[in-house]
């Protein structure tokens, strides 16, 4: 029997991540943090592209045994901060770019039941790599790599991504970049971050991609819009307010022999925070922060892409209509919604549909009997028309008939009683007239 042959580590590590025992992949995601910063630390160290596709093959199957969704939370977060391990920008890249191959490739074969935590897992990978870049100082040039692997391997018509990874990524790609960056990136950083579906936009044939990033990117950027302005005059009244603070501060500094307003150590109203503060500080939780964008900027960066003589039609059209809102933000105006208000409060989501009343058994019975004397009242038959006619005319008033049932009259038919099936013999006979026999001479017979 020959020599056991020893396999790599990233394969080792990628056979327990898949194991059936939650201990045991447990400790394999440890391992292979420690592992990756061990190995990114040497010079000649990193990864190759195949290693970690072997390593994102392991990782991505330890997600895909994880059941209760707690522990498919913390587990995806786990997975998703081991970028933060690796020491070098090359080797993070390189590791994101895996990922995403990876989940373009394993999609296919991923059940319902499943997909849930595959969508988490995207989310909070694109998070920690926009987090990658908020450590970077939103370097411009690091900026650009990212949105270049995020373009070529989800967004552009050459890549393998499935509708359902394009949709996603389209979907939570302002979401994740709101959390990450929103206090810190200023309109122009947003406009680059944005401009990779600008093109697409332009450029695309695949009519479910433009209605994404219609609707995901640009009609968000819309509607987002009183939440910005409202964001962004709060932010200069509080600059303002904090400068007229240290301009009294400094003029009571300058005054003397002015008693300080501040109670002394130890006092209950120095430890005790103002109450306004306070809820100055739940607000601040509470409330949720929108990107900034030049509404003038991006307009314009759409016209210029939706302009050109290779963009087709259905795009031109539909990024116009985009356009004309934007330049309307950029102006003061909001323009005003296609969907009227109704719509938004119809339970079924969508279209207006109007059902007829279906009335009770007592207004069926109230609204038929109204119509029941209504007819009394006002006969318009034929033949009341012609007695009518000769009443003006002078001749003899007409005489009712008599009915079979009963006495003649007007008004409604009296409900007649079905007769017996002993009775039908004797109704036809006092119905039809009696015929004569003819009598026949006693010979003839």
């Amino acid at each position: 029997m020959g020599p056991r042959v020893k396999l790599p580590p990233e394969i080792q590590l990628a056979q327990r991540l898949a194991g059936n025992e939650q201990v045991t992949r447990d400790r394999a995601v440890r391992k292979l943090r420690k592992y990756i910063v061990a190995r990114t630390q040497r010079a000649e160290g990193g990864f190759t592209h195949d290693e970690l596709l072997k390593v994102w093959k392991g990782l991505f199957y330890c997600m895909w045994m994880q059941d209760k969704p707690l522990l498919q939370e913390e587990l995806g977060r786990t997975i998703s901060q081991l970028v933060h391990a690796f020491q070098t920008t090359e080797a993070q890249h390189l590791f994101l770019q895996t990922f995403w191959q990876t989940m373009n490739r394993e999609w296919p074969g991923i059940d319902r039941l499943r997909l849930d935590k595959f969508y988490m897992l995207m989310r909070m990978v694109l998070r920690e790599a926009l987090t990658v870049l908020q450590t970077q100082g939103w370097d411009e040039r690091q900026t650009e790599r990212l949105l270049e692997l995020l373009t070529t391997e989800i967004l552009h018509p050459d890549s393998e991504a499935p509708n359902g990874v394009k949709s996603h990524f389209i979907e939570i790609f302002l979401e994740e970049l709101t959390k990450v960056g929103a206090h810190e990136l200023t309109a122009d950083q947003n406009l680059r971050l944005i401009g990779p579906f600008c093109t697409i936009a332009a450029q695309t044939q695949d009519s479910l991609v433009l209605h994404n990033i219609a609707q995901g990117i640009f009609e968000t950027i819309v509607e987002q819009a009183p939440l910005a302005i409202e964001e962004l005059m709060n932010e200069l009244e509080e600059e303002e307010l904090s400068e007229e603070e240290e301009l009294s501060e400094e003029e009571e500094a300058q005054e003397p022999g002015l008693l300080s307003r501040e109670p002394p150590k130890g006092s209950v109203c120095r430890t005790q925070r103002p109450l306004d503060q306070q809820a100055g500080d739940d607000d601040e939780d509470g409330t949720s922060t929108v990107l900034q964008f030049d509404y003038k900027a991006v307009a314009d960066r759409l016209f210029e892409m939706a302009s050109r003589q290779d963009t087709p039609p259905q795009n031109r059209k539909r990024l116009y209509k985009v356009i004309r809102k934007l330049q309307a933000l950029a102006e003061g105006l909001f323009p005003e919604p296609d969907i009227p208000e109704e719509a938004y409060r119809n339970p079924r989501g969508g279209r207006r549909v109007r059902m007829k009343k279906r009335l009770s058994g007592s207004q069926l019975q109230d609204k038929t009997g109204r119509h029941a004397k209504e007819a009394l009242h006002s006969d318009s038959s034929p033949g009341s028309t012609r007695r009518r006619r000769r009443q003006r005319a002078g001749g003899d008033p007409p005489v009712p008939r008599e009915r079979p049932g009963g006495q003649g009259g007007r008004g409604a038919p009296r409900r007649q009683r079905r007769p017996r099936v002993g009775a039908k013999a004797k109704i036809a006979s006092c119905q039809e007239p009696k015929v004569k026999r003819k009598r026949t001479p006693e010979g003839q017979k």
